[in-house]
């Protein structure tokens, strides 16, 4: 399957998810990363492992759909099957949501619908939450709210900053974006209404981490 990646800043999503291209856990080429910021360190790093790559400046563009438009004619042109945004920082219209049904993926760090938007994790320690985490969904045309594909939990120590706990997150986002999108690969995401339903066993976490499906 084509992969195109959606990036805005430093690319470490991106950058664990073709770590895991290349060590074989995810069985997909990723043949486009499209930046909306030329400044973005996520391209220097798409390039250091060979994949294509492309800015589209959204302020060019006076309407989010025309910027979405020229972003999906460049996925189509790569022959791009299923996107993943790894730290884009738009929210994206019908116009590219309806380009890719059921394919466009995202990771939050939280466990939705818990702490949306913006600074989650200070959210999650502001709230005294006692366990948040991170959750890959699929994108739908309202903020960190389409179908959720997978969720691992992350334990919040008393001792917590937002600095530590973001990191701690962040490692399990690494781990899971990758996961989902080859249980994409595989064929084995299927929507039912606001649930997603997996076919077959989950592949193992390490420890701390716990699956929810």
């Amino acid at each position: 399957m084509r992969l195109g990646v959606l990036v805005s800043g430093r690319g470490s999503n991106l950058e664990a998810i073709l770590g895991a291209i290349t060590a074989g856990r995810l069985q997909c080429e990723a043949v486009l990363v499209v930046s909306n910021r030329a400044d973005a360190r996520a391209l220097d790093i798409a390039r250091a492992h060979g994949a294509a790559t492309a800015v589209i400046d959204h302020r060019r563009h006076a309407e989010r759909t025309a910027f979405d438009a020229e972003v999906v004619d460049a996925l189509r042109a790569a022959g791009v099957e299923l996107v993943a945004l790894a730290g884009f920082d738009r929210l994206l219209t019908p116009v590219l949501i309806e380009a890719f049904p059921e394919r466009i993926y995202n990771v939050h760090p939280a466990l939705l619908p818990a702490f949306k938007g913006l600074h989650a994790q200070r959210q999650a320690l502001e709230y005294g939450a006692r366990i948040t985490g991170a959750t890959v969904h699929l994108v739908d045309q309202h903020m960190d709210h389409g179908p959720i594909v997978l969720q691992a939990a992350v334990p919040i120590a008393p001792d917590d900053s937002e600095a530590t706990l973001a990191a701690r997150i962040l490692a399990v986002e690494h781990a899971i974006f990758p996961a989902a999108l080859q249980l994409c690969v595989e064929g084995r995401v299927r929507v039912v209404g606001r649930r997603v339903i997996l076919d077959g066993v989950l592949p193992p976490l390490p420890p701390p981490m716990l699956w929810f499906s």
